[in-house]
């Protein structure tokens, strides 16, 4: 079997490469990839909630930690934030982008609500040409995360695979293939270290478990020879 037994109106919806990945994983069954591709997307849709909660959460900790330590709520026009270029550039398209919007002149809540992942995310890294490490973790973001003891990078790495992660499911791409049930001890680990409560709150809100187990018990029964 082979893409070819792939139902029209799938490869017409969908497209034959975008369906390759799931075919290969798949052994070229068609049937069986169209399973994965669906499974695919009901875990990704699984996954939403709580890395929704984790990135609304990262936001709100670190503005509310910057608020504090510069004394207004437009943290980053102070001139003692020390924003890298990509950061001062990525503050200055999502203020653009609420203008475009009518909001003139827009709040600082409106800025933060406009600010990506991937910018609250950098605040914990310490790439080259930036003080973050020193200017910001040490005297300040490290009290966002009053339950994590390990090191600072090991905090942003983690970030940094939430957001990959984040991304593939946003851009409807494969993840079938990844660890998942280690990206949601991750995902809660992140949590916790923030609020071991919202932690807690957010699980009652969990399907991921139940489609990995479900996944695993069709794996074990393809695998189980017949008696």
């Amino acid at each position: 079997m082979s893409a070819d037994d792939l139902p029209d109106w799938i490869r017409r919806a969908f497209s034959v490469p975008r369906l390759n990945p799931y075919l290969t994983e798949s052994g070229q069954v068609a049937d069986k990839a169209v399973e994965l591709y669906w499974w695919n997307i009901e875990v990704s849709a699984a996954f939403y909630g709580p890395l929704h909660c984790l990135e609304i959460a990262l936001r709100n900790a670190l503005h509310d930690q910057l608020c504090r330590r510069f004394g207004r709520p437009d943290w980053w026009a102070s001139a003692s934030v020390p924003l890298t270029d990509h950061g001062i550039r990525l503050v200055t398209e999502a203020t653009l982008k609420c203008r475009r919007r009518g909001l003139t002149p827009p709040s600082a809540d409106d800025v933060v609500a406009e600010l990506s992942f991937g910018f609250w995310v950098s605040l914990l890294s310490n790439r080259r040409g930036s003080s973050y490490d020193r200017l910001l973790w040490v005297p300040t973001l490290h009290l966002a995360f009053p339950h994590h003891s390990g090191r600072r990078d090991e905090l942003h790495t983690a970030f940094e695979t939430m957001r990959l992660l984040r991304n593939r499911i946003m851009h409807y791409e494969p993840i079938h293939h990844r660890d998942l049930a280690a990206d949601r001890r991750k995902l809660y680990y992140l949590l916790s270290a923030m609020d071991p409560v919202l932690a807690k709150e957010i699980r009652g809100l969990d399907r991921v478990e139940t489609i990995l187990a479900r996944r695993r018990d069709a794996h074990s029964r393809v695998a189980r020879p017949d008696l």
